[in-house]
């Protein structure tokens, strides 16, 4: 027998059977991860070391690879609105729709009524007239797509009048020039950074102007000496020189400003106050302050939502049936009084009192201290938020512990030489899970 160090490594099919009987993945991971521990053997071997293979490992190596990458996780970072985790998890009613409609066929562009051929538009057509007030309303895939099916559909080849100060970059280095770049039109920037007047605007139009157009900035804050014009001065203005307007708000709030002011959050403009400023089109997202699935929604008058809606760019950012159905039964929650059953919704409005408690329940599960903290929104909405709140927080090797919660699909955050567990982001029934991580 060879004393080489390559030849006492076991042949893959010898690992394969071993490994395999120690788990329960599928035969093919078990043989990549066979494959993947001998060539990593090699490697060692050839750099002067050691090639071990264990089929513990292999096997272990293998559960992984037949794992799918994307898997849930619990948020314990006080961040309502994660984007890098989502963003907002849907409530019972829209998981329930969507699974609905999963398990089988469906009506999507189809009159079950006429017996004829339909359309997917129609489906919220209805609910979120009702809802924000406007004439017309079309959904897409998600609000950058809106935002460029509007200008296109509005202002191809023709000026877009835009104050420097809304010129907003949204996650993934994603920017406002680029997506009017993307739509057609042309930029026509007006005033400065921190101030921007009606004037600025009436002087900007001319012959070539197409739309005049306003953004919410929603994932930043301007203070000190600024000015800007309101959406409604915006409006006046298009009307008095014959140009359209379109208003992208970004977040899409839908629960009044006194509700608002309840939670103790900033005022945030509705979908409704923008609708009844009379812009042409109103563009928002479902998956953030809405709290529903990733769509884009445009609303508002007639000819500029059917503009829209013949546009080609459509086909391409038309939503499937799964979102229309999670978007559907997350705004009729709405429209029947039953925001709060909408989770990002709840999360906002969960009062100290109960927030204490679910803290005080944690820690007796997992031990470590009850501490007053401060939670945001997130996801690009409402920047200046501070939600008042409680985490369970943990001393020792903060890194290493933060380490295993994540690799348990805990995410917690890391200050002060301490892992914080905000409970406003985690659910009731998510705390034995947590203590099952530890």
């Amino acid at each position: 027998m060879s004393d080489s160090p390559f030849a006492k490594l076991p042949a893959v099919h010898a690992l394969v059977d071993e490994a395999a009987a120690l788990g329960a993945a599928p035969r093919w991971a078990v043989v990549e991860a066979a494959r993947r521990a001998i060539d990593q053997a090699r490697a060692a071997i050839k750099a002067g070391g050691e090639g071990r293979v264990a089929a513990a490992d292999v096997a272990k190596l293998a559960a992984e690879l037949a794992s799918p990458s994307l898997r849930r996780v619990i948020n314990a970072t006080g961040v309502v609105l994660h984007t890098n985790l989502g963003r907002a998890p849907l409530a019972d009613e829209a998981r329930r729709a969507i699974d609905e409609v999963a398990a089988g066929y469906a009506n999507l562009e189809y009159d079950l009524g006429k017996g004829e051929r339909g359309s997917r538009h129609d489906h919220l057509r209805a609910l979120l007239r009702e809802l924000t007030g406007a004439e017309d309303a079309i959904v897409v895939n998600n609000n950058a797509a809106a935002t460029v099916l509007g200008l296109a559909a509005l202002a191809t080849d023709k000026q877009i009048v835009v104050s420097r100060g809304e010129l907003i970059e949204i996650g993934g280095s994603f920017r406002l020039p680029e997506i009017l770049a993307l739509s057609g039109g042309k930029l026509v920037e007006i005033g400065t950074t921190n101030k921007t007047h009606a004037r600025d605007y009436e002087n900007a139009v001319g012959p070539g102007t197409g739309l005049l157009l306003k953004v919410h900035r929603s994932n930043f804050a301007i203070v000190g000496f600024t000015a800007e014009v309101t959406p409604e001065q915006v409006v006046a203005i298009g009307h008095a020189k014959g140009v359209k307007t379109m208003i992208d708000l970004g977040s899409g709030m839908l629960v009044d400003r006194a509700t608002q002011r309840a939670w103790g959050l900033p005022d945030e403009p509705t979908v409704r106050e923008c609708v009844e400023s009379g812009a042409d089109l109103v563009t928002f997202s479902g998956d953030k302050l809405l709290g529903g699935p990733q769509a884009g929604i445009c609303v508002g008058k007639a000819a500029a939502v059917e503009a829209a809606r013949k546009h080609p760019l459509m086909r391409a950012l038309r939503p499937d049936k799964l979102t229309i159905a999670g978007l559907h039964a997350t705004l009729a929650l709405y429209r029947e009084g039953k925001a709060e059953r909408v989770p990002t919704v709840r999360m906002i409005a969960t009062p100290a009192q109960v927030l204490r408690a679910r803290a005080e329940a944690l820690a007796g599960k997992v031990g470590g201290t009850v501490e007053p903290c401060t939670s945001t929104v997130g996801g690009g909405a409402m920047p200046t938020a501070e939600l008042p709140s409680f985490a369970v927080t943990l001393a020792g090797d903060a890194e290493a512990v933060e380490r295993k919660l994540r690799a348990a699909g805990v995410i917690a955050r890391v200050a002060d030489g301490k892992v914080w567990l905000d409970v406003r982001t985690i659910a009731d029934d998510e705390l034995d899970l947590i203590a099952r991580a530890f």
